[in-house]
């Protein structure tokens, strides 16, 4: 018979103000197995987690839940604190009554407090059923991967390298830099983004700890966390040579594509040879002989800026906001006029989203000293008649409307995912979002992760951003595998899926079920065999095996049929 202990967090008031909180309490109580029940206002705290410690040892514990928020937040920490004691750390488990109860049915206190019972109460028929175990221990190569050679992947690749660890760093253009290379100037002082970008170039060239791979592409990336075997095709004048690395992680730097402007016919994308996107204008600002329109050469006299040019419009372009074309188009405008001093520049924008550390003070000095002219409106049409521009536009602010012939149109058009980033997920088995970026594990708690242990996101390959952000993921993500390189091996979770090979036919169901390629077939005897390294217990070999001779530790039959067997 086990000894439990059930402490149920109020949360502050995202569960206590939903749920009664001291009744969940008696009910756990009075299960005949829970030999302590408690509550506290928040048991992540080191008070909280000093109540767990203290009741363990006064009432000789063997087992622990807590009633709290979704284990991915801190069922660590209670582990840790419970394993301090001497309570093996699997078998203490979270019971999630903050998400699954508390949030979910905030207008029901009544009907949420009895499911919250019944979720607690389950997970003591689980926790009392868990066997004691002990964390996988695997190798470790402490040599990375960096796919992508924009500011984001060297900003990775030279924080790792400086901290002694090799970095094979993949590029599939033929040289390093991405988008900015093309740009003109930063914001917020206009600093030589050239200037920017070759410190960080020369130093990658002339680190010994960093071999760079241009004209390349990852084909293939096997194994797990800690153990990866990346293959890399690189073009080369005799042709296509493949290199093998082992590496231990992954950081997916892969950038962003600019919207073609053929998608925003509208806006005369296309159409005309001075209706220009936001990248094609950083170039033509570093010409030499100055700015020129493309159409005749000639210096443009009234320029017009037209912001979320295919943004935000779900019908007709992308969903989202780029995020940096407002400060952008800032920038271009005041260069513009610093180059063109008697030139006019105007911005049609809907709303200016400049969110970042004096980036508003940015946007205003840009109308109050450049004099450019900012319209809140929408773009109806650009069009070219005989040879001339056309816009017609809105300035809702005034209620009039507009038509102007301006000698030059810059479209503010979205970043997009870089070309065969959805490929790439396939083959690091990661997943993207319905825009085509890739998603992180966590968008509060796990931004630079994935769900693939050992594989990380920087720069635009997770959305769209700008280069202080680039370079800060850059270094978050760095920072995140040397972490994990820090430490003698890999510890593995153990509640992995087994399989009882007395029962399993070797039917192979379950490997081509895995997603994440955990299992295989023997070569000794045709039973199935799983690599804990790679398994995530996420339980699909359980459900399509027809003999039910795979289970995940810690969540066999038994436990699940005990625990539908408590609400039922």
């Amino acid at each position: 018979m086990s000894r439990v202990g059930v402490f149920v967090c109020h949360c502050g008031n995202n569960i206590a103000g939903t749920l009664n909180v001291e009744q969940v309490v008696r009910a756990a109580g009075a299960h005949p197995e829970v030999s302590f029940a408690a509550d506290y206002r928040y048991m992540c705290s080191d008070p909280g987690q000093e109540l767990i410690r203290t009741a363990i040892r006064e009432h000789q514990l063997d087992a622990v839940v807590v009633a709290a928020c979704s284990p991915a937040m801190h069922e660590a920490t209670f582990r840790k604190a419970c394993a301090a004691e001497g309570v093996n750390a699997y078998r203490c488990e979270s019971a999630n009554i903050r998400e699954q109860a508390s949030w979910v049915h905030q207008k029901q206190p009544e009907a949420a407090t009895d499911k919250a019972s019944d979720i607690v109460l389950s997970v003591v028929e689980k926790v009392r059923r868990n066997a004691s175990l002990a964390p996988i221990r695997l190798p470790l190569t402490r040599r990375s991967l960096v796919i992508g050679g924009g500011i984001s992947g060297l900003t990775a690749a030279l924080d790792l390298a400086d901290a002694g660890y090799p970095v094979i760093l993949v590029e599939r253009s033929p040289a390093l830099g991405g988008k900015m290379r093309q740009f003109s100037r930063s914001y917020l002082n206009l600093a030589d983004g050239e200037q920017l970008l070759q410190d960080r170039l020369s130093r990658v060239s002339e680190h010994v700890q960093i071999q760079v791979l241009t004209s390349a592409e990852v084909r293939q990336l096997s194994g797990y966390v800690g153990n990866f075997e990346a293959r890399v095709a690189r073009q080369e004048p005799e042709g296509e040579v493949e290199f093998t690395f082992e590496v231990g992680a992954v950081i997916v730097a892969t950038g962003w594509d600019p919207y073609p402007l053929e998608r925003v016919p509208w806006l005369g994308g296309g159409s005309h040879p001075d209706i220009v996107d936001t990248l094609t204008f950083e170039r033509m600002l570093l010409q030499p002989e100055g700015l020129r329109r493309p159409s005749d050469g000639r210096v443009p006299q009234q320029v017009v800026f037209v912001q979320c040019a295919g943004s935000r419009d779900p019908e007709r372009g992308v969903p989202y906001c780029s995020k940096v074309c407002c400060m952008v188009v800032a920038k271009q405008a005041r260069a513009y006029r610093q180059q063109v001093p008697q030139g006019s520049a105007c911005v049609f924008y809907t709303d200016i989203r400049s969110g970042g550390k004096g980036y508003e003070e940015y946007v205003q000095q840009a109308a109050e000293q450049y004099g450019v002219l900012y319209l809140r409106g929408e773009v109806g049409r650009v069009e070219a008649v005989d040879g001339q521009i056309r816009l017609q536009g809105e300035d809702t602010l005034s209620g009039l409307q507009l038509e102007l012939t301006p000698d030059l149109v810059v479209l503010a058009t979205p970043l997009l995912p870089a070309a065969g980033v959805q490929e790439l997920a396939q083959v690091l088995r990661i997943s993207a979002d319905s825009n085509g970026f890739l998603s992180e594990a966590h968008p509060k708690l796990r931004p630079v992760e994935t769900l693939t242990a050992g594989v990380f996101l920087a720069g635009c390959s997770q959305g769209p951003k700008d280069i202080p952000e680039s370079v800060a993921q850059g270094g978050a993500a760095a920072a995140k595998v040397m972490q994990l390189f820090s430490q003698e091996m890999l510890l593995q979770s153990p509640t992995v899926a087994v399989v009882d090979a007395e029962i399993c036919s070797g039917c192979g169901a379950c490997i081509e079920t895995c997603p994440y390629g955990a299992r295989s077939l023997s070569r000794v005897r045709p039973v199935a065999v799983v690599n804990p390294a790679l398994c995530q217990a996420c339980g699909a070999c359980a459900v399509i095996c027809p003999n039910k001779a795979t289970e995940v530790v810690n969540w066999d039959a038994g436990q699940i049929l005990a625990m539908v067997g408590e609400v039922s």
